[in-house]
């Protein structure tokens, strides 16, 4: 059966590692941008990235698949599928990566900058070489997590029609039992 249809599980498994690829990377752009941004000193800033997170993680993975799916044609944007459960994808993975790493950010004690103020370093310096490398110890753990999660929810992509390997597997055991019949 696997080697009878191995040219459409290929095209599953192909479909389902590019939506899995391209996710984990603007996911991953999304959450250390505003996880970054959490951290300022800027209120409406800091206001403005908390209300994203927060909405973003408070609704469902599939009901904001289908909000973007269903609702971009609203705003006159038209998308295929394919693209809906990567913006999908990537908008909710974005909200809690940026939750991860602004949680890394806080978890450096505020010492480590001062410090660093204190021997005349900038801040983009003190961001690059004194806060984010210690922060890193604890966001890479919590960060593969998820990215390990995003890469499991590609499968809610077939809700909205991408041929991802799942649905391709599914499809072939259905065809399979209908023309052979069940035993």
């Amino acid at each position: 059966l696997i080697l009878e249809n191995w040219q459409l599980l290929a095209r599953g498994l192909l479909a389902t590692l590019q939506i899995g690829i391209v996710t984990l990377i603007a996911s991953t752009i999304i959450g250390f941008t505003l996880g970054t941004l959490a951290t300022t000193r800027l209120r409406a800033v800091r206001l403005a990235v908390r209300s994203y997170v927060e909405l973003l993680r408070a609704v469902p993975l599939i009901v904001n698949i289908f909000f973007v799916f269903f609702g971009a044609p609203l705003l006159g944007l038209q998308m295929t599928p394919y693209l809906a459960a990567v913006v999908g994808l990537s908008l909710w993975g974005g909200a809690n990566g940026a939750e991860i790493v602004r949680g890394g950010l806080m978890g450096v004690p505020r010492h480590q900058a001062q410090s660093a103020r204190a021997l005349g370093m900038t801040e983009p310096e003190i961001f690059m070489f004194i806060l984010l490398p210690q922060a890193m110890r604890a966001i890479i753990p919590a960060f593969a997590g998820l990215l390990t999660l995003l890469v499991q929810s590609t499968t809610l992509g077939a809700l909205v029609g991408v041929p991802e390997f799942l649905q391709i597997s599914r499809l072939i055991v259905e065809r399979t039992t209908v023309m052979e019949g069940s035993d």
